[in-house]
Order: structure tokens, then sequence, then C-alpha cells
């Protein structure tokens, strides 16, 4: 990874790495994603998003975009060598034309959407999706993010405690951008960074990617000091930072 990269991870929560899936791999992928769909389709009127979540342990042709390329290891390059898991699930996201949406705010992975008295921690370490479609355009399908969230979300559990641990923090918020690329190009995300669905309006095609939720082996001990030490399982960039 460059070190325009890094500085892109550090700055904006977020980076798109260029033809990091081999085309082999790709087409595993995507003729698994086509038996899915053959399987278990959409209903006939369903437009916008439709999920598969799978056991990685089941899923060899999923699994392997993640690691049987470098992408594992450009997650690595963020985190630290052999920081990370391999993850056991594995999310294929389809996004169904002609969907007309354009989301309002975003969120964070938690299953509470506002805080509760005791908040279900479910964190991670990182977000790894892999563009299996070509997504040139906006409102093409796209992920929508919110660039530098990852700091100001770290910054509000900080100031007001792991208690108010939700899906949607109060905080204030940038302009969104919308991820563009082309099949086999990998989207790593920082788990605070607020994101979320956009709309499919612009394309006549159904949009497709694999996401993947990584973590440290110790992530589930040290949740709530991830949610305010935004560096913590990341050890290289934290490094980088004391440099300079």
């Amino acid at each position: 990874m460059s070190e325009t990269q890094l500085d892109e991870f550090t700055e904006r929560g977020f980076v798109v790495i260029p033809q990091a899936v081999p085309g082999e791999l790709l087409d595993r992928a995507n003729r698994r994603v086509d038996g899915l769909v053959a399987g278990q389709p959409p209903e006939a009127d369903k437009v916008g998003p439709h999920f598969y979540f799978l056991e990685t342990k089941e899923e060899e042709d999923l699994l392997a975009p993640l690691t049987g390329g470098p992408a594992f290891g450009y997650a690595e390059e963020l985190a630290g060598p052999g920081t990370l898991e391999v993850p056991w699930q594995v999310q294929v996201a389809l996004n169904i034309p002609p969907f007309s949406h354009r989301p309002g705010i975003p969120h964070i992975d938690a299953a509470n959407a506002e805080p509760v008295d005791d908040p279900e921690f479910g964190t991670f370490t990182m977000l790894a999706g892999v563009l299996l479609t070509d997504q040139l355009t906006e409102d093409s399908g796209n992920l929508w993010v919110w660039p530098g969230t990852h700091r100001t979300h770290a910054a509000y559990f900080r100031e007001h405690g792991t208690g108010k641990y939700c899906a949607y923090p109060p905080i204030t918020l940038p302009e969104p951008e919308q991820i563009t690329g082309r099949a086999g190009d990998l989207l790593l995300a920082h788990y605070l960074l607020g994101h979320n669905i956009g709309g499919n309006f612009a394309s006549d095609q159904t949009r497709r990617v694999l996401y993947y939720r990584i973590s440290s082996p110790a992530h589930a001990t040290r949740q709530k000091d991830f949610l305010q030490d935004v560096w913590l399982e990341y050890g290289p960039i934290r490094s980088r930072l004391i440099e300079t």
C-alpha cells in the first residue's frame, strides 16, 4: 500500500485499492452468487438491497476474494501483520434497480438504533468490501460513506461514554461520498466510519459486493476501549502518527 493510501485511510477512514482481487477469483465468486440468486431469488418486485449471510467455512468461492489473493494482506498493512482473523461470515450484498433512494444520515453497525440501558456490543475492527460488479458512476447501487466520521464517532464516545453506543450517534456530519470503482477493487473501512446504502437508479445492473467484517483475536475483550481509541487495533497507523 502506498503512503498516499495509508494517509487516505488515516484521514478519511477508508481507502479503495484498485484491482486487488484477481479475475479468476471474481469469476468464481460471481458464479456462486449466480447460484445463490437462482436458488433463493429475491421476490419478483424486489428493488434495492437484498442480502445473503453465509459462513465462510462452507463458502470457499466467496472467501477466496479476501484470502486467495493480496486483499487480506492489504488489511493487515493497516492493522499489523498477523493481527487479524479470517472472518467467519461473508455478506453477499445486492442492490437491485430501479431503487430511487438517497440516504439521509449514516450509521455504524450496531444492533440498537438509539442508546439503550444495556447495549449489545457487536463491533469489529475493519470492514472489507470486494466489488463484484463495476460501479463507475454514482447512484448505481454505491455504498455511501461520510469521510472522517471514524474520528468523530470515537471522540463522541470518549466524551459521552460507551453507554451511548448505537447505530446513529448524534455527531456533526461532513458531506457524504459514494464509493465508485471496478469489479476487483477492494474497499477497506474502519468500523467507526459512518456509511449507508445508496440508491440504484442510474444503472440497469444489479450491484454486487462481498462484505467481510474482520476483527483482531482480542477484539471481543476490548470493544469499549476500541470505540474510544480509534487506532487501538491499527498499530501501523498509530506508529506513523507518532513518527510525524
